[in-house]
């Protein structure tokens, strides 16, 4: 007689205490109690007539039955939580097409646009995920993003939109105030703002290698003040007390408008080999949202080019 395998249930509550090692662990995780969790597993191990945890008063391990059924659970559960992101995106053909994407680029880039985009496109709603964490298509609820990086995710499709590089600008206000910036040099003793952070590891540009780039020898960067988001570097420059290195594309508007003075022809890229991207997943390549949002950002840049 075939034996009854274990319901959902069961196999995500041995994952979880299969995978933490420790039943209070895995009842945190999964909103129970550490006996409710006890209970399933001692349920489980009879139901199938086997011992899956190795216990004794100070730890536990999982036995080679153990380890065999959490290998097998384990994959189990991601192939059903991708297999239900999947039937939940074909059924979403006429919902509001969630966008995820950075809130630098969503602030200075995509939001003055959005007017264009529903005139463009007033049956097609967009709803956004903003954050700097990359989204896992498979899992949460996010059907396209827009990334910066090397364009190389796995199980996606990938459009390169463009580099990016950072410049040194300044409000009007400075100059107007008495400010003489005619070289690199003049910038040193300004209030000079950067970002500080790191992109896959690498430094972004900052106010030192810019000073090297442009020949400007001895520069202390001791004095140049950091934020982690070019937002705050972007309000310091246009309070008109401040010398911001920002990136050129997400300023365009600010400069065209004339808030903002570029200074110098010296840019840096920001990371060899790395743009924004559009990506989206696989499973979406038939998504028509997809489609036209993906022509809609292309003409887009066309314009800005």
């Amino acid at each position: 007689m075939q034996r009854m395998l274990p319901g959902t249930r069961a196999l995500r509550t041995y994952e979880a205490a299969a995978r933490h090692l420790n039943f209070t662990h895995a009842a945190h995780e999964l909103g129970l109690t550490p006996a409710a969790v006890s209970y399933q597993v001692k349920e489980m191990e009879e139901q199938l007539g086997l011992q899956l945890f190795a216990r004794n008063s100070r730890s536990m391990a999982l036995t080679p039955a153990g380890r065999l059924l959490f290998d097998a659970a384990a994959d189990a559960l991601a192939t059903l939580r991708h297999a239900v992101a999947r039937a939940q995106r074909l059924n979403r053909g006429g919902a509001p097409l969630r966008l995820s994407l950075g809130p630098r680029f969503a602030t200075h880039w995509l939001l003055p646009r959005l007017a264009d985009w529903r005139a463009a496109h007033p049956d097609v709603a967009l709803t956004f995920d903003i954050s700097d964490e990359v989204r896992d298509f498979d899992t949460d609820e996010v059907d396209i993003a827009i990334r910066f990086g090397a364009g190389a995710y796995a199980g996606t499709h990938a459009v390169r939109l463009f580099d990016t590089q950072v410049v040194p600008v300044c409000s009007p206000a400075l100059l107007a105030g008495g400010a003489s910036l005619r070289q690199p040099r003049d910038l040193v003793g300004q209030t000079l703002c950067q970002v500080d952070c790191q992109i896959d590891n690498m430094v972004w540009p900052n106010w030192a290698m810019w000073m090297a780039a442009a020949g400007v020898a001895g520069f202390d960067a001791s004095r140049c003040v950091g934020f982690r988001d070019s937002a705050h570097v972007l309000q310091a420059v246009l309070d008109g007390g401040a010398v911001g290195l920002l990136e050129l594309a997400m300023i365009r508007q600010e400069v065209a408008q004339g808030r903002l003075l570029r200074l110098f022809d010296i840019g840096l890229p920001v990371a060899d080999g790395h743009a924004y991207h559009l990506v989206w997943p696989d499973a979406g390549a038939e998504d028509g949202r997809i489609r036209v949002f993906r022509q809609w950002l292309l003409e887009q840049l066309a314009i800005d080019a």
